[in-house]
């Protein structure tokens, strides 16, 4: 398999494995104009298999959410075809809009137009609840 390297970009790396779709959703990568190569499976000598994600091109991506999907995810920042920044997306204490609250009595799920926020209360475990209703998310 030949996957180009990226001139300018990230690579979204350290991903568990089947949860790049996941991500590609999440981020809305599907809505760039750009190339956004996706690696499920690969081999990997740390995590035995991991995804891999690869944008090839400096967009405003909101890496807010990697680190609830998976806070062991390595974020690498391409320029001029070098690394210039790596960094681990840290879990946020606020969510906003990125995942929806289950609990058919919310009121979030009877009001239109009410934001979706989820308020992290255990950071060991990652653990959110809704900020209406107190329901784990």
């Amino acid at each position: 398999m030949n996957i180009d390297s990226i001139k300018n970009g990230y690579v979204i790396d350290h991903i568990s494995a089947g949860q790049a779709m996941k991500i590609y959703e999440y981020l809305k990568l599907g809505e760039l104009d750009c190339q956004v190569a996706i690696i499920k499976n690969a081999r990997s000598t740390k995590m035995g298999k991991k995804d891999i994600i690869k944008i090839d091109k400096k967009v405003d991506i909101d890496f807010d959410v990697l680190g609830y999907i998976d806070p062991n995810i390595t974020i690498n920042v391409i320029e001029n075809d070098k690394k210039v920044d790596k960094f681990h997306p840290e879990l946020k204490e606020e969510l906003v809009d990125i995942v929806k609250c289950k609990n058919p009595r919310c009121i979030t799920s009877v009001e239109r137009g009410l934001k979706h926020i989820c308020i992290l209360k255990d950071k060991k475990t990652a653990k959110y609840r809704c900020k209406y209703c107190d329901s784990e998310v």
